[in-house]
């Protein structure tokens, strides 16, 4: 489980003194944490892989945002900080598919839910997130969407 391979990581990262894994690691592991008592369920079990998935999501996320706002603030110290947790949280996503990959999807899609307006592209979006199940980026999806229309 990726909950556990991330614990087994601390450890290693701890021998090998390696600071920025190591708090990268340990913030994902308290941020696990904050899921299980959220989701009200005891703090020492282990999420599942799709639940830590979503949480690593959500920390890439922060990051990027993150990193947006360091860059406008002329703060490339820290932003180049975030960049280095950002690059080990993304060694633990699955590959993104591209907008090529996506396209016959949202065809079919398209066709299926008889959509023809651009009114309703937003319900298209939905549906196709839905179905790849985060295998695709939002924006990528909604791109190839608008490009339908």
């Amino acid at each position: 489980m990726l909950h556990e391979e991330i614990r087994a990581w601390i450890k290693t990262a701890t021998l090998a003194r390696e600071k920025d894994k190591l708090g990268v690691f340990r913030g994902l592991i308290a941020d696990f944490t904050n899921e299980l008592v959220a989701r009200r369920r005891i703090p020492t079990e282990l999420l599942s892989d799709e639940d830590a998935l979503e949480v690593i999501k959500r920390a890439v996320k922060r990051r990027l945002d993150s990193i947006e706002q360091f860059t406008k603030g002329g703060r490339s110290d820290l932003a180049e900080s975030e960049e280095i947790e950002l690059r080990y949280l993304k060694a633990y996503l699955p590959q993104m598919m591209s907008r090529n990959e996506i396209r016959p999807i949202a065809e079919k899609k398209k066709v299926e839910l008889n959509i023809t307006d651009k009114m309703k592209s937003g319900i298209l979006v939905g549906a196709i997130l839905k179905e790849l199940k985060g295998k695709a980026d939002g924006t990528d999806v909604k791109a190839v969407v608008d490009s339908l229309f």
